[in-house]
């Protein structure tokens, strides 16, 4: 591959070892889980405990969370290069995995230097600690943490975007850092290693020479404290953050300022690795197991639960927990119930991940439209995992109780997954515009970029109003009737238990929902006017039904989700009944994620071929295997002056007539495996093959839809 601008690169991973690729898979999602349940669990705690309000506590939640998001931006692609054959990446995606992870990298380095000068106040100067720590102040050290996190990411990936990468296309790390791809460059990489020094060298040593000089200060406090009670609380307040920044700057320094010549990837991975991986999983455990505030507040979080039911059970300023009604109250219906919502969830796992795994391992769906479909059935999967689990749970408690904290988390995630699909389903129609409208362009207007685009803006577009909606929520205080008269935490029947002014709420509602129900539907309303123009002016009937076919699923579910969706938010308020919301609600959170692989898959052609193909090719290669085996015993035999010539010239005689022949006289026989058998398996398992370039040659001549993705 060598061309000026590379679109694509293959990460090599941290081992070419086959065999220890299913055990790191296994070692790394558990480091993984841990991390994410860690750093969110310390999240959780220090917001919902009073008793951990405090400076310290503040920017440790900061730290679970940057924590939490570089981890989450190399693990997961890591996690799925272990098992897959071909760990390629776009330069779109590798230069967005480059920017997030030096944004967070450079924000942890500045973060851990405003603790230890929290933990110098503190210690040196504690009568002033509240005055000098004040919230304003820690709140302008944190944007400016991340401030300098996104300065430096964007220096150096605008740097590395003018680089053109001509040489080597494989990437010999496990995610793309700047050092293995400065290698593959065929540009002048001077004035991107002069900057790497530069600002690499400041992002390091000032954050260290800061701790330093901090700790000088703080030991010098310390050793000055006569009671040795004192001067073991104090080195305690110290130690965890000493051994979280020694971890940390211990390894990025070995990984980006030993000298050249001492370069070896394979130390650089495993250094990679402690950066990356273990030290957002060691973060929140050193804390926690090493801070007795954290573990006090956690006993008191566990023990405390039955006394938070009891206050739940009365009137007070905000609730702690809320209890939700539930889909019915009928005891009898609640095990029928539960089993339909079972098998509903089991499908829809089922459907979108099986939707997602052929699409990616299709080459004949690696075209913009099943693009958008696998991460339609991801947003799916996404917000029926938000809601079906706890439904299930409900219909068979005895007290469907729920902390406010999970409540809110509960409608936050919805939100983001629910406002996304919207947007997503929009996308989808743009691309059957182009592919039917502009056919020529296809492949020019949808590249892969744009289409990553496109997706990033409907993820970002849910997460802001997620973030807008959940922001006015935390807002209320709610000293009504604890009961939430729904089946999950959603904000209407949220809003009704409120003591305090929803109007904003309400407006909000009105103003965004408005916005995110009916800008994707006039959308979707003007790109299905210009391609039914175009369908009506195909003159073969062969070619309108095939482009309304393209179409025809897309249409359906847009019907479905806006239909639910608008009768749910935006219909008058004199009309609102409790069962007609429950059952609108169903719609868009159970049944639809579950209908959509099913449509898409039923009634999609070159679904049902992918799907059947790669069945085939299984049945086809077992059988070819079991066949080459059962031959190759029969016919290499000791005593035969010339296996290969035995095997050679029965294979020829195959090709001729056919038949069974027999073999060194008569001993044994196989059937004929000729080369025109190996060869139609071939051409079946070959996406290229002869039926299918006719088909794909029709359906052009009709919808003029090209068939892959560029790039």
């Amino acid at each position: 591959m060598n061309h000026s601008s590379m679109t694509d690169f293959i990460l090599e991973g941290l081992t070419k070892c086959p065999e220890l690729q299913v055990p790191l898979f296994i070692l790394f999602l558990v480091i993984y889980v841990i991390t994410v349940v860690g750093n969110l669990g310390m999240i959780l705690l220090i917001t919902i405990s009073s008793q951990l309000h405090s400076p310290m506590y503040y920017f440790l939640s900061h730290l679970s969370f940057i924590d939490l998001c570089y981890s989450s931006v190399i693990t997961p692609k890591m996690l799925v290069n272990f098992v897959s054959e071909k760990n390629i990446i776009s330069f779109l995606e590798c230069m967005i995995q480059l920017y997030f992870f030096l944004i967070f990298v450079i924000a942890e380095g500045y973060l851990l230097t405003a603790m230890a000068y929290d933990r110098y106040v503190a210690i040196c100067s504690p009568l002033l600690y509240n005055i000098v720590m004040s919230q304003r102040v820690c709140s302008i050290m944190m944007a400016v943490v991340y401030s300098l996190g996104f300065f430096g990411a964007t220096v150096h990936t605008t740097r590395m975007t003018m680089l053109s990468f001509c040489g080597s296309h494989i990437v010999s790390h496990y995610f793309c850092d700047i050092l293995p791809l400065l290698t593959l460059s065929c540009s002048s990489t001077h004035i991107n290693e002069i900057l790497l020094f530069i600002i690499g060298g400041i992002n390091t040593l000032a954050p260290t020479l800061a701790v330093i000089i901090s700790y000088a200060f703080i030991l010098t406090s310390i050793l000055r404290i006569r009671s040795t009670e004192g001067r073991s609380k104090a080195f305690g307040t110290c130690s965890s953050h000493i051994l979280a920044v020694g971890i940390f700057f211990g390894s990025i320094t070995f990984m980006y300022f030993k000298p050249p010549s001492s370069n070896n990837m394979e130390e650089e991975k495993v250094s990679s690795v402690f950066y990356t991986t273990v030290i957002p999983m060691l973060n929140p455990l050193i804390y926690s197991l090493r801070n007795k505030d954290v573990k006090n507040t956690l006993k008191k979080v566990v023990s405390g639960r039955q006394n938070l039911q009891r206050m739940a059970m009365g009137n007070h300023s905000t609730a702690a927990v809320f209890v939700l009604v539930g889909l019915t109250q009928k005891q009898e219906l609640l095990l029928p119930l539960f089993l339909l919502f079972l098998g509903i969830y089991v499908v829809t796992v089922v459907g979108n991940l099986g939707m997602i795994l052929l699409i990616t391992v299709s080459p004949l769906l690696h075209t913009p439209m099943y693009y958008f479909l696998s991460s339609l059935s991801f947003v799916d999967l996404c917000y029926s995992t938000v809601i079906t689990p706890r439904m299930l749970v409900n219909f068979l408690g005895k007290k469907n109780l729920i902390f406010y904290s999970e409540c809110v988390a509960q409608f936050f995630f919805f939100a983001i997954f629910v406002v996304a699909e919207g947007y997503l389903l929009t996308v989808m129609a743009y691309d059957r515009y182009v592919a039917i409208c502009r056919p020529l362009l296809y492949n020019v207007i949808m590249s892969s970029r744009l289409c990553s685009l496109l997706v990033l803006v409907a993820f970002i577009l849910g997460l802001l109003c997620a973030i807008v909606h959940t922001s006015a929520l935390i807002k209320l205080n709610f000293c009504k009737s604890h009961i939430i008269t729904h089946y999950f935490c959603d904000i209407l029947p949220l809003l009704n238990l409120s003591c305090s002014n929803t109007h904003l709420n309400e407006l909000l509602i009105f103003v965004i929902g408005g916005i995110n129900t009916l800008v994707p539907t006039v959308a979707v309303a003007i790109s299905y006017i210009f391609i039914f123009y175009s369908i009506i002016r195909i003159k073969s009937s062969e070619g309108r039904s095939k482009a309304f076919g393209t179409c025809s699923s897309h249409l359906m579910a847009v019907g479905i989700f806006f239909g639910s969706i608008t009768f749910m938010y935006l219909k008058p308020s004199s009309s609102t009944s409790l069962e007609q919301e429950k059952v609108s609600s169903v719609f868009y959170t159970t049944v639809i994620p579950m209908l959509n692989p099913l449509i898409y898959s039923l009634r999609n052609k070159d679904v049902k071929k992918a799907l059947g193909r790669i069945l085939a090719i299984d049945q086809r290669i077992k059988h070819g295997c079991d066949q080459v085996i059962q031959d190759l015993n029969c016919c290499i035999k000791p005593g035969i002056g010339s296996r290969l010539e035995v095997y050679e010239d029965h294979w020829h005689k195959g090709e001729e007539d056919g038949s069974e022949v027999g073999a060194a006289g008569g001993e044994c026989s196989m059937p004929a495996l000729g080369r025109s058998d190996l060869q139609n398996g071939a051409e079946d398992a070959a996406l290229g093959g002869e039926d299918e370039e006719k088909a794909a040659e029709g359906h052009q001549a009709h919808t003029d839809e090209p068939h892959h993705l560029q790039g």
